[in-house]
């Protein structure tokens, strides 16, 4: 019980940051980080596959729905809920107790930014082909897609440093 609130706080303080503030900042005009993505990354191991991706899509969902954008990050999110197992398995490789969630305690500092870092950039490579739906400039789409993902998983490593209940499981 205290984990579903937990979630829908996250759910609903994800979204309203994302769309009240950080869809309002691009940096140099490119670079727009998603913190959003956070809830699906912290989403329990024990969560089947079919739950987490429908939790993402509905995340997604929500943020579409909020800024006005046509399915774009609900097929995003979809993507990268579907293949969060898959990545967690390659990233932690054993089994994990079915209540935990991923943090820096679980599965270190390293495994943590690579695990979000994939994640990040499977759903940012997803969102901006989706959005661009062409590759004629695919400089520029590059740029984007890179800036896009150090900003959100510097800003989701920033977040999880003081993440108080992350603090509260390791010790």
């Amino acid at each position: 019980m205290v984990n579903t609130i937990r979630g829908i706080i996250y759910f609903v303080v994800l979204v309203l940051v994302q769309v009240l503030i950080l869809n309002n900042i691009h940096f140099l005009r490119i670079i727009t980080p998603f913190l959003y993505i956070y809830f699906t990354i912290k989403l329990p191991v024990g969560y089947s596959s079919i739950q987490v991706t429908f939790l993402s899509f509905l995340l997604g969902l929500a943020i579409d729905i909020l800024s006005n954008t046509p399915g774009m990050h609900a097929a995003a999110c979809t993507l990268a809920g579907f293949a969060r197992p898959s990545i967690i398995n390659i990233f932690r490789g054993e089994d994990l107790p079915d209540n935990i969630s991923p943090s820096h305690h679980t599965f270190g500092y390293g495994g943590f930014i690579r695990y979000t870092g994939a994640i990040v950039i499977l759903h940012h490579v997803s969102l901006f082909l989706i959005e661009s739906l062409t590759l004629f400039d695919p400089l520029f789409l590059t740029i984007r897609i890179v800036g896009g993902v150090v900003a959100t998983t510097l800003l989701i490593c920033i977040v999880e440093a003081f993440n108080r209940e992350t603090k509260r499981s390791g010790e």
